[in-house]
C-alpha cells in the first residue's frame, strides 16, 4: 500500500509538470535535415549495455540513410537519484528534447512514472527489461513491451517444471525489490489458480547475511529445483553457495536474473547449464552476426540487455519507417500492427502492448539463453 501510494503520488507530480509544461506544444518535424530524436531511459550510468544495444541499432539505421535522408538520433537520461527522478528525465525527454518516442530499460517502479509521462503527452513509450505486468493492466494505448511479462513468463516457468519435468518438491527464493515481489506474485499465483500445493517458500530479507545458513536448508530439503526471484547478485550468490555443497540442483528464474550491467561477464557464465529462463526461439545466425557486431565495436560480448535494447529499438526504428513519418499517433498505429523479426525472435503486440509469443524455457550459456532450435533445452 506504501509503495502503490508512493507511485501515485510521484504519478501526480509528474502529470502536473507536463500540464504545466504545456502539453499542447507542437514540434515541426518535416524540416529537411531534422534528426528523429529517440529518448532511452536506463536505471544508472552501469547500464552502459543498454546505451550500446539502442546505439548500434540506430547507427545501422544511419548508415542506410535513416528515415528518408533524416538521421535518428539517441538522447539518453539515466534515473540515478531521489525517487522521481525517472519522472522529471521522462518529462525532460518529452518537452525539452522533444524526442518522437520514449524507450525504457530499468526496473517498474520507475516504468510506472515514464508510462504515465508518456501517456500524458501521448508519446510512444516501450520497456525493453522490466517484466511488471500492472504496466499493460491500465491498457494504456501508448505503451508496449517488447519483453514478455512477468505473467508470461510465470507461465512458462509453470509449464517447464510442473508439466514438463513433473518436479513435485519445489522450493521458491524471493526478495522484497520491486520487481522481484512482481515476479514471484505472478508464479505464485499461477501456482494457487492451477491448484498445485504451494511450494516451500524462503524470502531471501531473512536470510541478507546468512546465505550460506539458506544454502544448507534448499540443500537439505530434497528439493527437486530451486525457483529463484530477486537480485541477480543475489541468486548468483545463493547458487554457487548450493553449488559448493556438491548439491547439482535444477534453477529457474526470470530473464532479469541475467543482467550483464549488475554481473561481470565471468559471473554470468556461472549460471551456464544450471539456469533456465523463459526466452523462446532466438534466430541463431542473426545472433551470432549480432554478437559480432557488437564485440567488434565495443570490445565486450553482449548480454540480455544489449540484446533486447537492441531488438527495441529495431522494432520502433521500423514502426517509424512503416509509419513514413514522425508523428506520434501514426508510430502507435503502426506499433499496434507491426510483425517484426529480431535478434530474439518475433515481436508483435497484443491490444494491451504486452509482446506476443511462446517463451520456452532454455538453459543459459555465456551468460545469455541458449535458444536456437537444435541446442533448445528439455
Amino acid at each position: 500500500m506504501r509503495l502503490s501510494k508512493t507511485i501515485s503520488q510521484s504519478c501526480l507530480i509528474a502529470t502536473v509538470i507536463i500540464f504545466t509544461s504545456g502539453i499542447a506544444f507542437t514540434q515541426d518535424l518535416s524540416l529537411p535535415g531534422q534528426s528523429v530524436k529517440i529518448g532511452l531511459l536506463i536505471q544508472d550510468s552501469r547500464w552502459t549495455s543498454a546505451v550500446h544495444g539502442a546505439e548500434l541499432a540506430i547507427s545501422k539505421t544511419n548508415e542506410n540513410g535513416g528515415l528518408n535522408g533524416r538521421m535518428f538520433q539517441l538522447v539518453v537520461r539515466s534515473m540515478e537519484g531521489p525517487w522521481g527522478t525517472g519522472s522529471k528525465q521522462a518529462v525532460n525527454l518529452i518537452f525539452e528534447e522533444k524526442a518522437g518516442a520514449l524507450i525504457g530499460l530499468h526496473d517498474g517502479r520507475n516504468a510506472h512514472l515514464v508510462e504515465q509521462a508518456a501517456t500524458k503527452s501521448q508519446v510512444v513509450y516501450l520497456s525493453a527489461w522490466t517484466g511488471d505486468p500492472t504496466l499493460s493492466q491500465a491498457f494504456v494505448p501508448w505503451f508496449f513491451n517488447c519483453v514478455p511479462n512477468d505473467n508470461q513468463q510465470a507461465a512458462s516457468i509453470f509449464k517447464e517444471i510442473y508439466e514438463v519435468r513433473k518436479y513435485r518438491n519445489i522450493v521458491v527464493v524471493h526478495g522484497k525489490d520491486y520487481d522481484s515481489e512482481k515476479s514471484y506474485a505472478s508464479f505464485i499465483n499461477t501456482v494457487k489458480k492451477v491448484g498445485k500445493p504451494d511450494p516451500l517458500q524462503f524470502n531471501i530479507g531473512d536470510y541478507v547475511q546468512t546465505t550460506d545458513i539458506l544454502a544448507d536448508k534448499i540443500s537439505d530439503s530434497d528439493a527437486d529445483c530451486l525457483v529463484l526471484f530477486c537480485e541477480p547478485a543475489v541468486a548468483l550468490k545463493l547458487v554457487t553457495q548450493i553449488e559448493n555443497k556438491n548439491h547439482l540442483l535444477p534453477v529457474f528464474g526470470p530473464i532479469t536474473l541475467l543482467n550483464e550491467n549488475i554481473l561481470s561477464f565471468q559471473e554470468l557464465k556461472d549460471f551456464d547449464g544450471i539456469l533456465s529462463v523463459p526466452a523462446g526461439i532466438w534466430p541463431e545466425a542473426e545472433n551470432q552476426k549480432f554478437s559480432k557486431e557488437f564485440e567488434k565495436k565495443y570490445g565486450y560480448e553482449p548480454g540480455m540487455v544489449a540484446l533486447y535494447s537492441y531488438d527495441c529499438m529495431g522494432v520502433l526504428i521500423e514502426a517509424i519507417r512503416q509509419a513514413g513519418s514522425t508523428d506520434r499517433g501514426m508510430i502507435q498505429d503502426s506499433l499496434k500492427k507491426i510483425r517484426f523479426n529480431g535478434i530474439t525472435g518475433s515481436i508483435q503486440f497484443d491490444n494491451k502492448g504486452n509482446r506476443l509469443g511462446k517463451f520456452e524455457i532454455t538453459k543459459t550459456k555465456n551468460g545469455v539463453p541458449v535458444t536456437f532450435k537444435n541446442e533448445i533445452h528439455r
